[in-house]
C-alpha cells in the first residue's frame, strides 16, 4: 500500500509538536489542582489564568468571558441549554437545519422541556435564508444559534447579519465556530455574538478540550454541578494540560491563519478542478456560497458513498462519507437533505478536508485514485463514462 493520505481534517486534526511540547509540563511538573491553595495549586492556577488570557486575546474577549469545557459539543450544549434555561419563560429558540448534532440534539432536549424550537431554511448552497429568519423572529425569541462554518459543506454563514437581526428582536446570539477557528476571523465583536464555541482538536490541539465565550452579562446556568470552577459556570477540576494545549494551538492558528487559508484553498481548488476534469457527473456542494478553504463536499452520480469511501480507504486515502446507513438503506445526511437537491445527487456524497500536512502531490494522487474508484464502481453497477 502507498503512504496513506489523510483528507479528513474536518473530523479531527493531529496535535502539533509545538502544542505537545507546551502541554508536557502540565502532566508532571505542574500537574496539580488549580483550586488548591498551596504553592503547587497556585502554580497551576497561574498557568490556567495565563491560558485563559491567551484565548481571550485571540478572540477579542476578556479573560472572565472564557469558560473551558470538555470539547465543542459541551460548549454548544452549555451555550444553548445554559442560556435558555437561565431565561424566564419558554421562549422560542432558533437555529438552522444544517447545524452540528451537538446543537440539534441540544435543541431536541429544549423542545422536550417545552421550548418552541424553529429551524431556518437554507438554500441549495447551505446558506441560511435571512428572510425566513426575520419571519421566525416575529415571535418572542430567547436565542439564535447559527454555525459559522458548516462541518460538512464548508459554507460560511453570515453570522454578523444573523446576530444583528437576533439582537434587534431582543434575542441572544450563539455561533458554533468549531470549523472556523483555523481559517477565518473569530473576533467576537466583529461577529456580534454573545456566545461562541471552540474545540481544540479542530485546530491542531488536543481532543477533549474546548472553550465557550460568554459575553459579560449573558445569563447562563451550568450544566455540570459540583465545584465553583470556571467562575461557577462549569464544575470539575480543569484539564490543565489540555487547556494549555488549546491556548497554544489557538495562538498558532491565529498567527498562521492568512497563509494557512491561502495554501489550503489552493489545494482544495486544485483537487476540485482535477476531479471535474477526470469525472463525469460530479457536483461541488456549496460552491455558490462563501466557503472555508479546507472543506470540499462532492456528489457523484450513480455511486454509493459508503462503497466509495471504503474503496478509497483500501487505496490509502481517508475521507468522510456524506450519508448514513439507516435500516440497511443509505440515507443522505441531514445537511445534504436540507439542500433540497434532486435525489440522484444525495446518494454518493464525500467530504474531503485538507490540512497542514497535505501536499500538492497527495492532492494529485487523491484525484487519480478517486477518479479510478468512481469509474470502477460505476462499471460494476453497469454505468458508463465515468471518465471524461
Amino acid at each position: 500500500m502507498n503512504e496513506r493520505i489523510y483528507l479528513d481534517n474536518a473530523a479531527t486534526t493531529p496535535v502539533r509538536p509545538e502544542v505537545v511540547e507546551a502541554m508536557l509540563p502540565y502532566f508532571s511538573d505542574v500537574a496539580h489542582n488549580p483550586s488548591s491553595v498551596h504553592t503547587e495549586g497556585r502554580r497551576a492556577r497561574a498557568a490556567l489564568d495565563d491560558a485563559r488570557e491567551r484565548v481571550a486575546r485571540c478572540i477579542g474577549a476578556r479573560a472572565k468571558e472564557i469558560v473551558f469545557t470538555g470539547g465543542g459539543s459541551e460548549a454548544d450544549n452549555l451555550a444553548l441549554m445554559g442560556t435558555v434555561r437561565a431565561l424566564a419563560g419558554r421562549q422560542r429558540v432558533i437555529s438552522t437545519k444544517i447545524e452540528h448534532h451537538a446543537v440539534l440534539h441540544a435543541l431536541d432536549a429544549l423542545r422536550a422541556e417545552g421550548h418552541d424550537v424553529a429551524l431556518i431554511r437554507c438554500d441549495r448552497d447551505g446558506v441560511a435564508d435571512l428572510a425566513h429568519l426575520h419571519e421566525l423572529l416575529q415571535a418572542p425569541c430567547a436565542l439564535v444559534s447559527a454555525m459559522y462554518v458548516n462541518n460538512e459543506l464548508g459554507t460560511v454563514q453570515p453570522v454578523a447579519r444573523i446576530a444583528a437581526a437576533a439582537h434587534a428582536a431582543g434575542a441572544l446570539m450563539h455561533t458554533d465556530a468549531v470549523q472556523a477557528a483555523a481559517y477565518l476571523p473569530i473576533g467576537v465583536d466583529a461577529l456580534g455574538v454573545d456566545l461562541l464555541s471552540l474545540a481544540a482538536h479542530k485546530f491542531y490541539g488536543p481532543k477533549g478540550t474546548g472553550a465557550l465565550y460568554v459575553r459579560d452579562g449573558t445569563p447562563l446556568v451550568p450544566l455540570l454541578h459540583g465545584g465553583s470552577q470556571e467562575y461557577a459556570r462549569r464544575a470539575g477540576t480543569e484539564n490543565l494540560a489540555g487547556i494549555v494545549g488549546l491556548a497554544t494551538a489557538l495562538e498558532l492558528a491565529m498567527d498562521e491563519r492568512t497563509q494557512a487559508a491561502a495554501r489550503t484553498a489552493t489545494l482544495r481548488d486544485a483537487f476540485e478542478r482535477g476531479v471535474r476534469a477526470r469525472v463525469h457527473g460530479v457536483r461541488v456542494n456549496g460552491e455558490g456560497a462563501p466557503r472555508a478553504p479546507h472543506i470540499s463536499n462532492l456528489s457523484f452520480l450513480d455511486v454509493d458513498s459508503e462503497e466509495l469511501l471504503l474503496r478509497l480507504d483500501l487505496e490509502g486515502i481517508a475521507v468522510s462519507a456524506g450519508s448514513a446507513c439507516a435500516a440497511g438503506a443509505i440515507e443522505p445526511s441531514h445537511v445534504i437533505a436540507a439542500l433540497g437537491l434532486p435525489a440522484e445527487w444525495t446518494r454518493g456524497v464525500l467530504r474531503i478536508s485538507f490540512g497542514r500536512a497535505c501536499t500538492e502531490a497527495q492532492t494529485a494522487r487523491a484525484v487519480e485514485v478517486l477518479a479510478a474508484a468512481v469509474a470502477d464502481l460505476r462499471s460494476v453497477h453497469g454505468v458508463q463514462a465515468a471518465f471524461k
